[in-house]
């Protein structure tokens, strides 16, 4: 246990390092987070496919209970529980267009975590960096419960818990607890808790700030201790359903699954749960009573409890629905929280469109119209209009707007039209529009994943860390 003691250590100070110049010491946010006797506990785990490029490389890490997809190489770095999911990692001889260059992949693109601690947290890889497109890094990095990497290289982050980076490179700077940031290239910076930042230079900018009430309420966290609130409390009372996922090596998904959907082996699925034709459920997702329309998803982390998906939709990564009935081509952005009641459903019309990092939690009954765009905290009807746009008048947009507590400027035609074409762009990789032969995506992909097991030392100096090894194909 020394060893992993003295691994942790080694993590904390480079951290320290490259946020000195924001004064910020994230010893008092570890010391305490983990007692190292709970990372034997668990075993990591790995999936194969014939449709996924396969090599993986762990070197003097402590893995605890993560899971890998695709190729990925980790040096001296504790996952714990973390999901890596290298399903659009490039592969040698692949087109990269950018700046209006196509450019050639000349080795096969890799996950490279390195020097990091990644505590209940996803990475989900989406390279675009034109200097390095066969290689996808987690640096020196720290990312606590439930935070999101997605398709952003980093080196020298720090990210609370429920935070999410969102196709943004970032270096040396610490994102706030349930803040989300798409903004390009970020360096140096410190994006305040609750933070809801989308931007595009030169095209348009939204911003919106959840106040620290609503937050303290729903995701707080202080040095020395866990997170706590809504968020930690919802996820932990279903933790135990996950926990049975990994007490046997074969099990058959527990309702009936179309040809062309997939259920992940390790996502939960109760109640009287329907899963039609082009359905993907990712590892970790949890599914009590709900109905998944043709080409619906649930990604990882995902809750859809008592609710209703008529097709189309996507749930990011983290998004929670509970009473809900979302109509075809629903968008709930990541880490979204949306919760009715039996007395007070919610309803979220056609082409909605929930921004990531959005609660809903109501006290009365709320039909959102369609095509229309949320976000902040709503409670009832009146919060929904003070919090919401129709697409169509955003789309009119050209200037600055000002929406309640929220701030638009820029281009509101540019920003409807790439906020739909990246819903269409999850949809088809995610195999959405399959057709039995063409248009295959990730559901199709990832039918026929094998799962392997990787443990710890028990016992010795190393007692805790993974051996070194190479798996290849």
């Amino acid at each position: 246990m020394k060893q992993l003691g003295n691994l942790i250590e080694r993590i904390i100070d480079q951290i320290g390092i490259h946020l000195r110049h924001h004064n910020f010491d994230a010893r008092p946010y570890l010391e305490k987070r983990l007692p190292l006797r709970q990372l034997l506990k668990f075993y990591a785990f790995y999936g194969i496919t014939a449709r996924h490029p396969i090599h993986f490389h762990f070197s003097n890490s402590n893995l605890a209970g993560s899971y890998f997809l695709g190729q990925c190489r980790v040096d001296s770095s504790i996952l714990y529980k973390s999901d890596i999911r290298g399903d659009e990692l490039k592969a040698k001889g692949d087109r990269f267009r950018y700046g209006g260059r196509d450019l050639t992949i000349q080795n096969d693109e890799v996950i490279w975590i390195e020097g990091s601690y990644l505590i209940k947290a996803l990475v989900h890889n989406y390279s675009h960096d034109p200097e390095k497109p066969d290689r996808f890094p987690i640096i020196n990095t720290v990312a606590t419960s439930y935070a999101n990497i997605h398709g952003s290289p980093m080196e020298g982050g720090f990210l609370f818990p429920f935070s999410t980076v969102d196709l943004t490179s970032l270096y040396n700077s610490i994102v706030g607890r349930f803040a989300y940031v798409q903004a390009g290239e970020i360096g140096n910076k410190q994006i305040p808790d609750g933070q809801i930042w989308i931007k595009c230079p030169g095209a348009f900018e939204f911003t919106y700030r959840h106040s620290d009430t609503v937050l303290d309420h729903y995701a707080a966290f202080e040095p020395g201790g866990p997170p706590t609130g809504v968020f930690i409390d919802f996820v932990e009372e279903r933790e135990k359903e996950f926990q049975r996922l990994f007490d046997v090596v074969h099990r058959k998904a527990p309702v009936p699954v179309p040809s062309g959907a997939a259920v992940n082996r390790y996502a939960v699925i109760r109640g009287d749960t329907k899963i039609s034709q082009n359905v993907l459920v990712a590892q970790r997702a949890y599914l009590d009573n709900a109905w998944l329309g043709r080409g619906a998803n649930a990604q990882e982390h995902c809750y859809i409890v008592h609710s209703r998906l008529d097709g189309f939709d996507v749930m990011a990564h983290g998004a929670k629905v509970i009473y809900g009935h979302l109509q075809e081509n629903v968008f709930v952005g990541f880490n979204s929280f949306l919760r009715g009641s039996i007395d007070c459903p919610l309803s979220v019309g056609k082409g909605g469109i929930v921004t990531p990092h959005t609660i809903i939690d109501l006290e009365e009954p709320l039909s959102i119209p369609p095509n229309h765009l949320v976000w902040g905290f709503i409670r009832n009807g009146e919060d929904f209009e003070k919090n919401s746009i129709c697409l169509d008048r955003l789309a009119g947009t050209n200037g600055k707007l000002q929406l309640g507590e929220a701030t638009f400027a820029g281009d509101g035609n540019r920003f409807v039209k790439a906020f739909k074409a990246r819903i269409e762009h999850i949809l088809s990789d995610n195999g959405a529009y399959f057709n039995g032969r063409n248009h295959r995506g990730h559901a199709q992909k990832g039918q026929n994943i094998s799962f392997n097991i990787i443990q710890p030392y028990m016992v010795g100096p190393s007692k805790g860390l993974y051996p070194t090894m190479d798996i290849g194909p």
